[in-house]
Formats: C-alpha cells, structure tokens, sequence
C-alpha cells in the first residue's frame, strides 16, 4: 500500500511491517526537536526517518538502518522522493554492523535513537519472512538492541521505542544491564474505557553519582503520562489529533 501525508509520501508495499498507528505515534511523540543526529533501527518503509526529517532543524542529519533487501529499497525510494534527500541517509546492512562501523570511524553519537522494533519473543512466526523478521526478535533481540542503544546513544541523549504491553516487562527488566532506564513512558489506549495496549519509551542513560541517595538527591524516577487514541464514538482524542495533524491529511 501507500500512504500520503502531508509533507511526504509512503511506498511500503515491499516492506515486512506497513505504515501503522504505532509507528506514527512514536514518531509524532519523539522529542526531537533539539536533535542533531538521529538515527532509525529497522527504518522499513522509512516512515519515522521522514517524520523526523520533518520535525528537525534543517541541519539535523538522519540515518535509517535497514537490514531487509526489499524494505530497504522501498525506503531509499522514500528518501529519494521526499523532501529532505540530503538529510536522510539509508545504511542497508544489520544495525549490529553499523554499530561497529561507527565505533571505528569514531563518528559522533546520536542524540535521538527511535525504533519500532520486534517484540515477539516466541510464537508462530508470520509466513513471510519479511514480516517474521520484522515482528519477530530472531533477528535483533531485545539485548542486541539495547546494547546497541547504550554505544550509539549520546550521553545526555534519548532513544524512543515503541512496544506492546505484552513485551513490556521484559524489555525493561534489562535495561540496567546496559546503563539504561526509562525516563518517560508513555501508555496508550486504543478506545476510551479500554486498558493500554502499548507504551512509547523515551530511555536515557542512567545518571552516574557517587553521591547518596537522600530527598536532595533521589533514585532516577520513571514519569508515566497516558493517551487515548479515540473516544466511545470511535472520533480521535484532541491529544490524538494534536499529535498527528502535522502528518494526517484530513486533520
């Protein structure tokens, strides 16, 4: 399918994940605003790499890193048609292999990382593996990511994930191994009366203090916000239409 918005254009018919909700949610959400380098894990179709584009300074520079053949030739013909050509910037290759890449060349960190990633840990997989790859963690694993999260992320920088409630517990059981906490959640409910669905994560590095704990000085701290996509009559929350109207045609 495709999808057109306002400032830009998607062509996901080859990519393993299509255009979604989530993926528009989370890069409306992101704060990126003071961005300088961002960089895209498992860009697909490229979606959150023009969103960003759209939402950053003009010399912010925007990498996608996509490991699928076909997704990856979908999203350099996104980049290519859109407006902001020179600003993104297509790596077609496993982000654990960027990540070494960038190690090497002593390239400068990213101030925004932002990534829908897989989130089935088990389960039957999706015939296509295209899609199995893009839903699945057999080919980036919670941990692979969250390392790679913890090289790349510059220190006073924010990497933005989006993940069902269902992978949530053990998505963030880990992050201390790597340095990392959650620094806002996000929860999100699909239709008034309902319970979250999914959450959007702005992660940090964990502050580093040889100081005590004291009122003065306090444990890092988790601040929850929640969201309502549409109400009981199915019509989008103003939260909803706030967030999106730079993208959606019809807001």
């Amino acid at each position: 399918m495709s999808f057109t918005f306002k400032q830009f254009h998607i062509d996901d018919q080859q990519c393993g994940m299509a255009v979604s909700t989530d993926g528009v949610l989370l890069g409306a959400w992101a704060e990126l605003s003071q961005s300088n380098h961002i960089l895209d894990i498992g860009a697909g179709s490229g979606l959150l790499s023009l969103m960003a584009a759209q939402r950053s300074p003009h010399h912010t520079s925007i990498i996608a890193v996509e490991i699928d053949n076909a997704a990856a030739k979908a999203c350099q013909f996104n980049i290519q048609q859109s407006p902001w050509s020179e600003t993104v910037q297509l790596f077609h290759g496993a982000i654990q292999d960027f990540q070494q890449l960038h190690s090497n060349n002593d390239d400068p960190l990213f101030d925004h990382i932002i990534c829908n990633p897989p989130y089935f840990e088990q389960g039957t997989q999706a015939k296509n593996s295209a899609r199995a790859d893009a839903r699945h963690t057999n080919t980036l694993s919670f941990a692979e990511l969250q390392n790679v999260i913890s090289k790349l992320l510059d220190p006073q920088g924010t990497a933005s994930v989006i993940l069902p409630r269902q992978s949530l517990d053990s998505f963030t059981q880990q992050l201390n191994a790597y340095g990392l906490f959650v620094a806002k959640q996000l929860d999100i409910i699909s239709i008034e009366g309902k319970i979250a669905n999914r959450s959007i994560l702005a992660i940090q590095h964990t502050p580093t203090t040889t100081e005590p704990q004291t009122l003065t000085n306090p444990p890092v701290e988790t601040e929850y916000h929640q969201m309502t996509i549409r109400d009981k009559q199915e019509r989008y929350s103003e939260t909803m239409i706030d967030l999106c109207r730079p993208f959606y045609l019809k807001l």
